[in-house]
This record gives structure tokens, C-alpha cells and sequence, in this order.
């Protein structure tokens, strides 16, 4: 890494393929996960008839979730009582596969419902769950402005896939 006027920078010229080659997402991640059927490719792991459990593509830590209705509804008060239900069994099934996949010490929950509070998908209500453990400052992101996922994406959804459908017992981060 390199600092320049006060930035990190980490060079990564691999990326450019890659980036050269993304298109920019249309409509709502929601709406589109919602009604795929590529579960592993859109990073799902639950589904209800009106909600869905899914990683965040993005993490802030290992575990990073997120539960969404399916239908396009900015804020809970326009959720209809099957959509309530299926949104509050997903946020329990989410908790249990993290308490047996990492054992985390404790979860932030977060809702951000206009661009002022940060939504990244306006419009579309969903509930981020963020795995914590104690003793975890994170050294590089408090030091060096990094963060450092210690895993991938995939073996995330599988060991959380695992832990929601009941098969052998993850192995956690903490015994």
C-alpha cells in the first residue's frame, strides 16, 4: 500500500478486467433476487412467500445478512401481516444459523429507510444483521483503513446454508 495525501491506496491492477466489464445494476437488487431462481449466485439462503434471507454481497463482517420482503414497500408500516410474519421468522432463522455457524457475541440489526438514513436500495424495506465478536477492533481497519474479510462469500452461504437446514453443526469462529 502507498499513502497519498492522507489516502490509502492498495494496487490491485487485476481488478481492471473486471471492472471494465461490470454493468451498472438496474432496477432493485431486491425486487430482481426476489424473483430469481439462482440462489447461490444471488447469495440466498432463505426463502418465505413474502420475504427472503440473503447475504450482503458487501460485508461489514463475516456473516453480514440481510432480510428483505419481496414486494417493493419502503417502510413497515405498509407491510400487510404475512409479509411482518415471513420478515420476523427469517430475522430468527438468521440469528440461529449465526449463533451456530460463528457464535458471534452479539449482532447489530439496522434498517436505513430514506437516503438520508443511508438506504442503499431506496424504496425496498430490509434488515441488515451484523455478526460482533468481542475483542474484535478489527486492527487494520482501526490502523490501516482496511478491512479484512478472513472469508469468502462462498464458504460464508455454505456454512450458513448448512446451519439453516439443519445439517451438520458448523464449525464456529469461537467454541
Amino acid at each position: 500500500m502507498a499513502r497519498e495525501g492522507g489516502m490509502e491506496r492498495l494496487w490491485a491492477p487485476w481488478r481492471m478486467r473486471w471492472i471494465a466489464a461490470a454493468k451498472a445494476p438496474r432496477g432493485c437488487l431486491f425486487c430482481r433476487v426476489a424473483g430469481g431462481r439462482d440462489d447461490r449466485a444471488d447469495l440466498v439462503l432463505a426463502r418465505r412467500p413474502h420475504a427472503l434471507l440473503m447475504l450482503n454481497r458487501f460485508p461489514y463482517n463475516p456473516g453480514h445478512l440481510m432480510v428483505a420482503v419481496a414486494r417493493h414497500v419502503p417502510r413497515f408500516e405498509r407491510l400487510v401481516g404475512d409479509e411482518r410474519a415471513d420478515l420476523l421468522d427469517l430475522v430468527a432463522i438468521a440469528e440461529r444459523a449465526l449463533a451456530s455457524a460463528y457464535r458471534p457475541d452479539g449482532v447489530n440489526y439496522g434498517v436505513n429507510v430514506g437516503r438520508v438514513a443511508g438506504a442503499g436500495f431506496l424504496g425496498h424495506l430490509h434488515l441488515h444483521l451484523v455478526p460482533r465478536w468481542n475483542g474484535d477492533t478489527n486492527f487494520m481497519a482501526a490502523v490501516g483503513g482496511t478491512r479484512v474479510l478472513p472469508e469468502s462469500l462462498g464458504r460464508t452461504w455454505t456454512r450458513l446454508r448448512e446451519a439453516i437446514r439443519g445439517g451438520r453443526k458448523a464449525r464456529g469462529a469461537r467454541r
